[in-house]
């Protein structure tokens, strides 16, 4: 990292020459924003809570998003502890680099990479399905849906260029409309006692309720649903004292990440009975509207008018999603380039000091993981959603991975912080919850995607085949280097 340089107070339009982030750009809700936005709140409940109770552990489905969130909150500690010695938009790359090496930084730097850019393209997936039947719904066109997603990466690819203030804009917009009627649902209905069998709190958080079923299935679509957390650590060039504002950011998005999903999940298991919540769910995905299970006691709470609000807003998340994904991929593009593990035209930035360079490319690598969807004709969410949904859970749980067993290696190298439970226990212990995650993730793998156990196989290999590529780019360039020296 030594090779990059400092002059922040360059403004050129794509200056040549390596810089920082704009400094002091993001507070605490800023950071938490975009935070919100990658894990998409409404897309999170609406896919993925309806699947857990349907074929995870039924009614113990909140349970296991308490699981989930204890296991981020402590990667979180050593995760935090780390990042008040090392501030840096790579975040993944940089913590790994650090404590385990520049090989296994680079590896891991292509496996972020690689996540994002799926989990965007996937989400995009989504958006252009839900956009073409908004408007089909409601005017004469009927353009399919990758007219839309193309339409979309194009306001997509401008607003980073506008800079992360004005992203941060547009995102607080579009997470507060989603998160508050989700939230006021669950406010309401706690309120209210429940539904027809009442609260239910042994029904939803009870060991025997937690362990029903199958709990690892629910336990891995948990952790699916708090995907993007650790972007906090991404924008940590660009907060205000990121040695507060990064910690602050991430422990408060993490509590309110999984008492988000818990409540929400917990009210609307409540709002059906726990008896009959798991069958409400089948039926939903029987029926090919995953969706429904969760609009519907939303809307007879609030009333009809609601069910057509609630499409657009399920929109509104994921193009807050996609947004967000197309910084944090951009920002690592940047820090590749800036550390000449990719070419260093990726470091230039505009005169708001966006990294444009890097942001064209990830928009074009967005066209490059859709468009062969698009052009074999293929299900946008069947498909493209389902499988990279699945494929950016198993990349990033790999990377939680390797940074826990990073900061205990930092730290146990570098006596920088002496506190035995952020540098040790907390990251073993997290790294335990991980690994578990890992392997329940891969035995359930086929589930995760929806697909067949080919293409499960194929869309797994390609996660160590991504790291192999990333290792191989660094040792290729560290020679050219040496040679040059």
């Amino acid at each position: 990292m030594d090779s990059r340089t400092t002059s922040s107070e360059r403004t050129e339009r794509d200056a040549p020459t390596a810089t920082t982030l704009k400094p002091n750009a993001l507070g605490v809700l800023g950071i938490l924003f975009f935070v919100l936005s990658g894990q998409a709140p409404l897309t999170g409940i609406a896919g993925a809570a309806p699947i857990s109770v349907a074929l995870g552990n039924g009614s113990g489905t909140p349970a296991a998003y308490v699981v989930a969130g204890a296991v981020i909150l402590l990667f979180s500690v050593g995760f935090i502890a780390m990042g008040r010695h090392v501030v840096d938009a790579g975040a993944f790359y940089t913590y790994i680099g650090t404590g385990l090496g520049r090989a296994a930084g680079a590896g891991s730097a292509a496996v972020a990479l690689f996540a994002y850019c799926v989990i965007q393209a996937g989400m995009y997936g989504l958006y252009g399905s839900i956009v073409s039947g908004l408007v089909a719904d409601h005017t004469p066109l009927h353009l399919p849906w990758w007219v839309y997603t193309l339409a979309t990466m194009a306001v997509v690819q401008v607003l980073g260029a506008l800079g992360i203030e004005m992203g941060a804009k547009v995102l607080a917009a579009f997470v507060l409309a989603e998160f508050s009627i989700l939230a006021l649902f669950g406010v309401v209905t706690l309120v209210k006692g429940g539904g027809p069998e009442g609260l239910g709190v042994a029904a939803a958080f009870s060991p025997s309720a937690a362990l029903q079923g199958a709990p690892g299935v629910a336990v891995m679509f948990a952790l699916a649903s708090m995907f993007g957390f650790e972007a906090t650590a991404i924008y940590g060039e660009e907060a205000r004292e990121p040695k507060k504002t990064v910690p602050r950011a991430t422990y408060l998005s993490v509590v309110v990440v999984t008492g988000f999903f818990a409540l929400t999940s917990w009210m609307l298991i409540s709002a059906y009975g726990a008896d009959k919540a798991p069958e409400a769910a089948r039926k939903a995905l029987a029926a090919g509207d995953s969706a429904g299970f969760v609009f519907a006691p939303v809307t007879d709470l609030f009333g009809g008018w609601l069910g057509g609000v609630l499409p657009v807003l399920l929109a509104t998340s994921l193009f807050a999603g996609v947004l967000t994904f197309h910084n944090s991929a951009s920002r690592y593009l940047f820090c590749l380039g800036r550390d000449h593990q990719l070419p260093a035209a990726l470091c230039r930035l505009n005169r708001r000091h966006a990294p444009a360079a890097a942001g064209r490319v990830q928009t074009a690598i967005a066209v490059l993981l859709v468009g062969p969807f698009a052009v074999a004709g293929k299900d946008p969410v069947l498909t493209l959603f389902s499988w990279f949904s699945g494929l950016a859970v198993l990349a990033m749980m790999l990377l939680y991975l390797l940074t826990s067993v990073s900061v205990v290696v930092f730290f146990r190298r570098r006596r920088l912080d002496t506190r035995v439970w952020n540098t040790v226990i907390a990251p073993v212990l997290g790294a335990l919850g991980i690994a578990g995650a890992i392997w329940l993730i891969l035995a359930n793998f086929t589930t995760l995607i929806g697909g067949e156990a080919g293409t499960a196989l194929w869309l797994v290999l390609s996660v160590p085949v991504v790291m192999a590529l990333g290792v191989a780019n660094q040792r290729i360039r560290h020679r050219r280097s040496g040679r040059s020296g």
